[in-house]
């Protein structure tokens, strides 16, 4: 077995002299789970609280057809509701695994190892959770084809000029350019798996979706070639796909939103949740999957450096937000950001910065950046605090508009909550899906790393 090691002596790459890390033994630890391990209770407990949340989702889904959008508490003013709202944070939330997998692959970071398959995979989840809610907000969502610009006898196609089209494109690029990447980096585990399983059935679909993988140079050659080429694809979406995202606010004439800075202020803000997901998600799972040793305090350490960073690029995003509405001298933007801290949702306003920007200072001290109960709390904070910012962005720029008697308040209704708790499920449904059917850790390049420190010992 794995010896652990003090976290004063821990790095990024697995040092087999210290370890006793072998081929063999990652291969051994890593299978393990999906091929061995029981379904423990945790899993189960785990699992069937996560599918009521799906039933949930599905009834309400149901229900929503019955009877339309107005289930949901949208009106007038305030037309975007809780569908835009968790849109964007969901979308945000699959930025993280982007972000690892494929910019710090081309930088060369190589502590991504460890978490990149478990962010890929909380990539996609993500994803699927995000594309429900526009499609669902459309209010006939059985013509959703209608957004994509095909032949037809009438002639008609997209209005391009419409944020609404510009999701279509960059939600579908980004979910396919993501599911190649991680299907792709899953073939040499596949082929692991299916040479260790036990039983016929597992060996016969391990080696289906393995594509025949044999692991001989050739097939290596082509792997790292399209794996890098399917990085570079991603690592530009990381930027693209929530920059439009951002100008589905950003075009628009309400004060609030009609500004520039939207574009980077959101990808800051996805990066920003997304690593905060991360850690909520793998530090309970690295210690009930017994994965310390190859997600180490390090990984967690370095990931809490992030999230830092990009706390600050968005409290920076707040600041410009108040100084622009200062400086223009424009009476509405300054009263959009005076509603915003002294208005009827000042409670919501100063909650997200409580979470935003307050929690991570917490972790300036490396003890607390390395003690996962605060690190866990921080990561929770900051996944509530960018949910309520969404909200307030969405919320407080309709609620009062230029027509002081068109004003109105927002007020979400039992069917807004179960259809974003029933996503909540889902996604945590297919986590579980996931960690019981497949490698959470990548082993080719785990094994990979120690072939390369073996070579320097």
């Amino acid at each position: 077995m794995i010896s652990h090691e003090p976290h004063s002596r821990q790095t990024d790459v697995p040092n087999p002299s210290r370890t006793g890390m072998t081929f063999s033994s990652i291969t051994a630890d890593i299978s393990h789970l999906p091929l061995e391990r029981p379904r423990s209770r945790f899993w189960w407990t785990g699992f069937l609280v996560a599918f009521a949340g799906v039933m949930a989702l599905v009834a309400s889904i149901g229900w929503l057809f019955l009877r339309g959008v107005g289930v949901w508490g949208i009106n007038m003013p305030v037309a975007w509701g809780f569908a835009i709202v968790n849109f964007v944070w969901w979308i945000g939330i699959g930025h993280a695994g982007t972000f690892i997998s494929a910019i710090l692959l081309l930088l060369h970071q190589r502590w991504r190892t460890s978490i990149s398959r478990f962010t890929e995979a909380m990539t996609l989840f993500a994803v699927a959770c995000a594309g429900i809610y526009p499609l669902l907000h459309l209010g006939r969502p059985q013509f959703f084809y209608w957004l994509v610009p095909y032949p037809d006898t009438m002639g008609l196609w997209p209005q391009f000029r419409s944020p609404l089209v510009w999701d279509v494109f960059a939600v579908s690029t980004y979910a396919t350019v993501s599911l190649l990447f991680w299907y792709i980096g899953l073939l040499p585990d596949l082929a692991t798996l299916r040479d260790k399983a036990g039983t016929r059935l597992k060996q016969r679909l391990y080696g289906l979706f393995s594509l025949g993988w044999r692991g001989d140079g050739r097939h290596w050659a082509h792997y790292e070639r399209l794996y890098l080429t399917l990085a570079g694809l991603a690592a530009p979406l990381v930027v693209s796909v929530h920059s439009i995202v951002g100008l589905d606010f950003a075009v628009a004439i309400l004060p609030g939103w009609h500004s520039t800075i939207f574009p980077p202020y959101f990808v800051a803000g996805a990066i920003f949740s997304g690593f905060a997901m991360v850690l909520t998600l793998v530090i309970p799972l690295r210690r009930v999957y017994r994965l310390e040793n190859y997600i180490t305090v390090r990984h967690l350490e370095l990931m809490a450096k992030v999230l830092m960073a990009m706390g600050w690029i968005v409290a920076y995003g707040y600041f410009a937000e108040f100084f622009d509405a200062w400086r223009t001298g424009d009476l509405y933007e300054r009263f959009v950001a005076a509603n915003r801290a002294t208005g009827p949702y000042a409670p919501w306003f100063w909650a997200l910065m409580a979470c935003n920007i307050l929690a991570p200072q917490l972790l300036w001290p490396r003890a607390l950046r390395q003690n996962t109960c605060v690190l866990f709390g921080v990561a929770l904070a900051v996944n509530v605090g960018m949910w309520v910012e969404r909200f307030i962005i969405v919320v407080t720029s309709l609620h009062r508009d230029f027509l002081p008697s068109s004003w109105g308040m927002y007020h979400p209704t039992f069917w807004d909550w179960t259809t974003f708790l029933g996503t909540i499920g889902l996604f945590v449904a297919l986590l579980f899906l996931f960690l019981r059917f497949l490698p959470a850790v990548s082993m080719a390049e785990m094994r990979s790393l120690v072939g390369e420190k073996e070579t320097h010992v």
